[in-house]
């Protein structure tokens, strides 16, 4: 049977359903045109139940993919405390195998804290790290559990080890045990080192990065012009040029592109109601992931990413929404 191990991070999510908060349009500001303004010194009152949920892009692949029948394992950090013992038994419940998961005992489990502002069906997070940076790349325990894929998602680093330095060492593995890479990178793993990120473009089986993420390692490698990097297309041949096998790009409602070197595929997404997109592209690529693992056409793995994604769509949190078995 296949086995795929996820290494990245994981956290405990606690979210705020609210009605409160003004948006402010601030077009000005290219990094964010978009904010939410509450009154200081205010007390506002949720309007449904805070909701818990696992969090964390390895974590929530993790659980997309066991709970459609993949054998996998999650490779992550917790701290011994409360919160990191719900984690596991969270991650153990959706089916994850937990063996690879470290407990830490001088450190926190990660917390996130997430304002999910439900008129404009967008959200704010508030982010509490501490176990993830210290995650520790083991290639000998990678290698026991014999796994033919490692999907490797955002990185923490701290002053110890960096994050490429741990991606150094999963790219050593895959290299040297012929193992398979998934690879979806953070966006701020591109900003501080955009040529390891390329690297491991060169390794990957299959790479899945929104459009943002695909126009900023684009546009790393040549000068462009504006019209070209907004070509969902262009950015993808030029990421298979790269050396990744099947180029898969997001984009929100605007649905989601494959690329295989021969045939360019695009999938619309569907329109649904949406309680919290926080978790909508983790479980599109468990969605695609385990059609591919399955077997499935790449038409197909694009129809399983969005079904999954448009089901987590219309609950709180990463996990409630993901289907199970065949989609």
């Amino acid at each position: 049977m296949t086995k795929i191990i996820c290494i990245g991070s994981m956290a405990k999510d606690i979210i705020f359903p609210i009605n409160e908060g003004e948006i402010l349009e601030t077009p000005e500001d290219l990094e964010a045109q978009k904010k939410i303004v509450f009154e200081l010194g205010a007390k506002y009152q949720v309007c449904a139940s805070c909701h818990e949920s696992i969090g964390g892009c390895a974590a929530n692949v993790a659980s997309g993919l066991a709970r459609l029948g993949i054998e996998t394992f999650c490779a992550t950090r917790v701290g011994d405390d409360e919160a990191g013992n719900w984690l596991k038994k969270e991650l153990e419940n959706n089916g994850v195998k937990t063996n690879l998961v470290q407990v830490g005992k001088n450190h926190r489990s990660d917390l996130s804290a997430i304002i999910a502002n439900i008129p404009s069906e967008d959200r704010i997070i508030f982010s509490d790290r501490d176990s993830n940076e210290k995650l520790e790349i083991i290639s000998q325990d990678l290698e026991k559990v014999g796994a033919q894929w490692i999907f490797v998602s955002s990185l923490n680093g701290n002053e110890d080890e960096s994050w490429d330095k741990k991606l150094d060492k999963i790219l050593n593995l895959v290299s040297e045990k012929g193992i398979k890479l998934i690879f979806n990178p953070g966006q701020k793993n591109i900003k501080s080192n955009s040529q390891k990120v390329i690297e491991a473009v060169a390794q990957s089986e299959i790479l899945i990065f929104n459009k943002d993420e695909a126009i900023e390692i684009v546009d790393k490698t040549e000068n462009l012009n504006r019209e070209a990097l907004n070509d969902e297309k262009f950015l993808a041949e030029k990421l298979n040029n790269l050396g990744a096998n099947i180029v898969v790009i997001t984009d929100g409602s605007r649905g989601a592109w494959s690329f295989d070197g021969k045939e360019f595929l695009h999938i619309d997404a569907k329109k649904e109601k949406v309680a919290d997109t926080l978790g909508a592209g983790d479980a599109f690529s468990s969605g695609f992931i385990a059609g591919y693992l399955k077997e499935k056409s790449l038409e197909e793995c694009l129809r399983w990413g969005i079904e999954n994604s448009t089901s987590v769509i219309q609950h709180y949190g990463a996990i409630e929404g993901l289907l199970k078995g065949e989609i």
